[in-house]
């Protein structure tokens, strides 16, 4: 039953949902004041949380998907007693701090669990999390793990594609512990949503296989809010979606539903007015009285005595069970336990996308957090764990993934069982589709978030499927993304050494794995892989030319300084499996690899944008693919030996005349 403090208390948080953006002169008031019952009655009645230990592995997630809305979840932290200070909602929006225009994860902010911002993921990392959730209290037992996952959704999210694909896939794996509540207050940034948007919330996801429970005009009751919550937490078969009917910037008499209150639109003296009209003191900004910030203190203190109990049941667990956890918490392997990881012969023609589906079931057996799979493309890409069987809801221990053809729910989901934690996903899909999925992998970078993708098909040599399947920009963008490690293995060999930086990676690793077999070569080392650039090939004196070459086409600059070798010109052949990688050695060790005295050629079968970094001249495609067998498309676009030396000869004839 409400009483009169938690009246008053909603009505503090409505009023810093007015005064943060006011005080920034940027922001989004209108949906925080409408959901501050809804955030009440979350961390006062329902959630399962310690504000004192922001990290406990057996808290309940709470994920704001709709992100502008940041404010509601800051004000939240601060009230329950979070170290997020009333001076933080000051700087609410500005340079260095706590409580940024979206909530970020990693970045100092406690009581962050996924960045959002870009709507729709929020409610596809949540379905990471609930996998995660799911799969650690199978591994661990219930009295480990046994929490539920939580996200706020609004229609701009439930519009977004990947809204469609995380859904569809939460609903066919039955995840029990996950909740979507819909903030239903029929109002876009463009106007109603009436303007373009006419589908059935409820048909379309009861067609997913989901629970629904429409609570209707109950937004400011929080005894019914309540009731609906915890039915949804009764449901122990699908996810549930709760759809609660609220009206924006509630309750200002000027602006409730109006679309300009999607963002900053209350100024002083209408946050004054709607401040009097809920009995708050309309000349105090950032108001919270002695009473309210004692009640919610109190909330945020009653997870502790849980929090405790956990950890000494944590601690009670035998020696190897606990060594898993750690590890698993990590994503690394058990301690003591090796890694055997696969070789082969030189000589050897290997894929490195088959190089790298062997490398991933030899760590499986050395890190049991893994779990892999692909978009639809599990067996093309290599990630076959062959174990445990396929996580579904029968079988929630499961490793295998199969995520359907779904590839920017792919990324969002791996974004979630990451940073949920207990997890290291590997998801895999076509080099070319990295389009499809940007936009997640993008966050992944920018949340430090542990995850691999294998991305197989990697060139051209794809063949006969032609250009809408070769990849030719993809390589540039992807190393365009700040925090993304990409790694591109010349041959079987360097994909082990791939896999070993992947698994030691603090945040994603981006694999570039070919289709075609590769020569096993002589000259590459697992081990060299780490600096991100070696020599595979020295000259006997001082090189003439530096040859540079990424994954396949490493083995046509050996064959092409062979060649080069009979025109008695020297060379050293570099791989440079990762520019990330290389660019972190010290200047002393670049500057040696590539004395700058010393003309380079790179050779990638790819956009040469950037490469003028590394060289003094490309070879590459700057054009779209063609159909045709891998071999032919190759050589048709330069990808030889006898091009690279032709190429090779004409740069050292061009420094001669210069």
């Amino acid at each position: 039953m409400t009483n009169d403090i938690e009246a008053k208390a909603v009505n503090v948080i409505r009023g810093l949902a007015m005064d943060a953006p006011n005080a920034a002169r940027s922001g989004h008031q209108g949906t925080a004041m409408a959901l501050a019952p809804l955030a009440h009655v979350l961390w006062t009645r329902i959630l399962r949380y310690d504000a004192n230990d922001p990290n406990w592995p057996d808290r309940d997630r709470v994920i704001l998907s709709a992100g502008h809305a940041s404010i509601l979840l800051y004000s939240m932290l601060h009230l329950t007693g979070y170290d997020l200070t009333i001076e933080d909602l000051r700087q609410f929006r500005q340079w260095g701090s706590k409580t940024p225009g979206h909530p970020e994860v990693g970045f100092g902010t406690p009581g962050i669990e996924v960045t959002t911002g870009p709507l729709g993921q929020g409610i596809a990392n949540s379905v990471g999390m609930a996998v995660a959730e799911r799969f650690v209290r199978a591994t661990y037992g219930s009295e480990i793990c046994d929490h539920r996952i939580w996200a706020i959704c609004g229609d701009g999210d439930l519009s977004e594609g990947v809204s469609h694909e995380a859904a569809s896939l939460a609903g066919h794996l039955k995840l029990d512990r996950l909740v979507w509540i819909y903030d239903d207050n029929h109002i876009t940034i463009d106007g109603p949503t009436d303007i373009s948007l006419g589908d059935d919330v409820v048909l379309r996801f009861r067609g997913y296989g989901w629970n629904v429970i429409e609570l209707g005009e109950v937004a400011n009751d929080l005894d019914a809010i309540e009731t609906g919550l915890r039915s949804a937490m009764a449901n122990n078969d699908a996810p549930t979606l709760v759809v609660l009917r609220s009206h924006i910037a509630y309750p200002s008499e000027r602006f409730m539903d109006d679309p300009e209150a999607h963002g900053y639109v209350l100024k002083d003296d209408e946050i004054a007015a709607t401040k009097a009209a809920m009995g708050l003191p309309p000349e105090k900004t950032f108001y919270v009285p002695d009473d309210v910030s004692e009640f919610y203190l109190a909330a945020g203190e009653r997870g502790a005595a849980d929090s405790a109990a956990w950890q000494e049941r944590l601690d009670q667990l035998d020696e190897a069970s606990l060594l898993a956890w750690v590890a698993s918490q990590g994503g690394t392997a058990v301690p003591g336990v090796e890694l055997d990881m696969p070789s082969w012969e030189v000589g050897e023609m290997v894929a490195t996308r088959a190089a790298s589906g062997k490398c991933l079931a030899a760590v499986a057996e050395a890190v049991p957090s893994i779990i892999a799979g692909g978009a639809d493309l599990t067996s093309n890409t290599g990630t076959t764990l062959g174990i445990s069987g396929a996580q579904s809801f029968n079988n929630p221990a499961g490793r295998q993934f199969y995520f359907g053809v779904r590839e920017h729910a792919m990324a969002a989901i791996m974004n979630g069982m990451a940073l949920h934690g207990g997890v290291l996903p590997v998801g895999g899909t076509f080099f070319v589709f990295t389009d499809y999925m940007r936009p997640a992998v993008r966050l992944a970078a920018l949340s430090e978030a542990k995850v691999i993708f294998v991305w197989t098909h990697d060139s051209v040599g794809v063949g006969e499927d032609g250009p809408t399947h070769q990849p030719v920009e993809q390589l540039a963008s992807v190393r365009a993304m700040p925090g993304l490690t990409v790694i591109r293995p010349a041959d079987a060999t360097e994909t082990v050494g791939a896999w070993q930086q992947a698994l030691h990676a603090e945040g994603p690793v981006g694999l570039v794995l070919s289709r075609q077999g590769l020569p096993v070569l002589a000259g590459t080392d697992a081990a060299e892989v780490e600096f991100g650039a070696y020599s595979v090939v020295e000259s006997e004196d001082e090189p003439d030319l530096i040859l540079i070459g990424t994954g396949s086409e490493v083995s046509v600059c050996v064959e092409a300084a062979q060649e080069l070798a009979k025109h008695d010109i020297d060379v050293r052949v570099v791989s440079m499996p990762s520019w990330e990688l290389f660019a972190l050695q010290s200047e002393e060790y670049r500057e040696e690899l590539l004395p700058s005295d010393i003309p380079t050629l790179s050779v990638e079968a790819g956009s040469t944008f950037g490469w003028e970094r590394w060289s003094d001249a490309s070879i590459g495609i700057d054009q779209f693919g063609a159909s045709a067998p891998g071999e032919v498309v190759l050589a048709n676009y330069g990808m030889t030996a006898a091009n690279v030396v032709t190429q090779a000869q004409a740069l050292l004839e061009s420094l001669d005349l210069g």
